[in-house]
């Protein structure tokens, strides 16, 4: 395999490098890369790739554009709206750079297509942004014996690195042995993220792409990088390789991939079973739900959302009683009025439902479709957002294998000076978790009761 004249042009600053050279532009060429998600880290990541010449890009995504990608998925347009991630990141990076090769899989990444899949490529970058994926890729690679370079972005923060067990480095395993229970993982819609941010995280990621295929300079393995945009600082922690991992220790018992929907559904310890009752027969559509309110005068309005998404929009005279810190007997609310509750798409208002009917509340009225079916039904002038429902929950200390104790308010041991090796948001507040001592603690701010 050779440079064509326009590639040597093209590539000329790359040339001119000792550490790159013909040679190593060559093994670029050469090279393969399949890329897990087209959205906020892939964007930079294979436009970055594409550009200095990585033979073969590979992209899988089975999500298409929405105008709520575009302050942070730059490879996309506003007329990009509606199309397949997969084929607008095609376009852009083969755009940049016609003289490689892009391969499209629209497709949900799952047990049974994985192995195949990786086959075809020398790396696989993961951009993930759930536990369910993280898990299949980890395994997925080990079992393909493949590096990976895992980045992860969430509100201001980001981490990076690569797992290679092949080369005696960690895997996700050894870092994270169980997801957390599905109550605590964060709602990323809801929580945010910079715009920026992906930019930033994306251009390292496809850094550490590029020392792996040019066997150059010192590679993030068994070391996680962390990012702090507010900060604007990185830390680095030392992940070693755990010999008790159930997939690359001593002793393994994970042979062959799993059901990870329900590996990663795991609920909280001790927590109590919602009751079930008929949905259905508490929903009323957005019409009926202004109707019944309107005609009834004990109705009491109850908005379950947080305050940020009160202050985009809410419906006249409501009270907002945030889910988060939602409890029936300090809410305020009469057990004779009527109650008619409404989040964003009716799942967070449901829950909040639930517990008032435990504590006797008799009647209790939910909006099906939440107040963006409201604004599309029956407040056409209303502003729409986009998030996703999720459940919300207190914070918790978390001791090895996520096994959770519920924090105290007037906690007083400080446990600042650990090091931060995973971020996340519940209920609007940062969760940091920190590993000391083979113990892992979830931390709201800086304080923690005794462990």
């Amino acid at each position: 395999m050779k440079l064509n004249n326009e590639e040597i042009n093209r590539y000329s600053r790359h040339l001119t490098l000792p550490e790159v050279g013909m040679a190593g532009q060559l093994e670029l060429k050469e090279s393969s890369v399949l890329m897990i998600g087209a959205g906020g880290l892939g964007s930079p990541l294979g436009m970055y790739l594409g550009a200095v010449g990585v033979g073969k890009i590979g992209l899988v995504d089975f999500d298409v554009v929405d105008h709520t990608n575009l302050h942070r998925q730059i490879a996309h347009t506003t007329s990009d709206e509606g199309r397949p991630k997969v084929e607008s990141l095609r376009d852009t990076i083969l755009g940049g750079n016609p003289n490689i090769e892009v391969e499209i899989h629209n497709i949900r990444l799952e047990r049974d297509n994985v192995l195949e899949l990786f086959k075809q490529y020398d790396i696989i970058a993961d951009g993930s942004d759930n536990f369910e994926t993280r898990y299949l890729i980890n395994d997925a690679a080990y079992f393909s014996k493949k590096p990976l370079v895992s980045a992860s972005i969430f509100r201001f923060q980001g981490q990076i690195t690569i797992f290679s067990p092949e080369t005696g480095g960690p895997c996700y395993r050894c870092l994270y042995s169980e997801p957390p229970p599905a109550a605590l993982v964060p709602n990323w819609a809801v929580a945010g993220v910079l715009g920026v941010l992906p930019g930033v995280v994306g251009l390292i990621q496809a850094t550490e792409v590029i020392k792996l295929i040019l066997d150059g300079g010192a590679p993030l393995i068994g070391r996680l990088l962390l990012y702090d945009a507010m900060k604007m600082n990185f830390k680095e922690v030392r992940v070693r390789k755990d010999p008790e991992c159930v997939l690359c220790g001593d002793n393994p018992s994970v042979t062959e991939l799993i059901d990870y929907k329900a590996f990663c559904d795991v609920p909280l310890p001790g927590a109590e079973v919602p009751e079930e009752i008929d949905e259905a027969a508490y929903e009323l559509s957005p019409q009926e739900f202004k109707d019944a309110m309107d005609q009834d005068p004990s109705a009491v309005l109850v908005d379950v959302r947080e305050s940020f998404e009160w202050d985009i929009c809410k419906i006249d005279g409501a009270q907002l009683l945030p889910l988060s810190s939602f409890e029936p007997a300090s809410s305020g609310l009469d057990p004779e009025d009527s109650i008619y509750l409404y989040c964003y798409k009716g799942k967070r208002s449901m829950l909040a439902l639930k517990e008032l009917k435990k504590a006797g509340f008799k009647k209790l009225k939910n909006l099906s479709g939440g107040i963006d079916l409201w604004a599309e039904e029956v407040d056409s002038d209303m502003p729409q957002y986009w998030v996703e429902g999720g459940q919300t929950c207190p914070p918790y200390l978390l001791i090895k294998s996520w096994k959770f104790i519920q924090l105290n308010a007037d906690s007083s041991t400080n446990f600042s000076t650990m090091s931060c090796v995973w971020c996340g948001g519940v209920s609007g507040r940062n969760l940091r978790f920190y590993r000391g001592q083979s113990r892992w603690y979830g931390i709201t701010g800086n304080r923690l009761p005794n462990a």
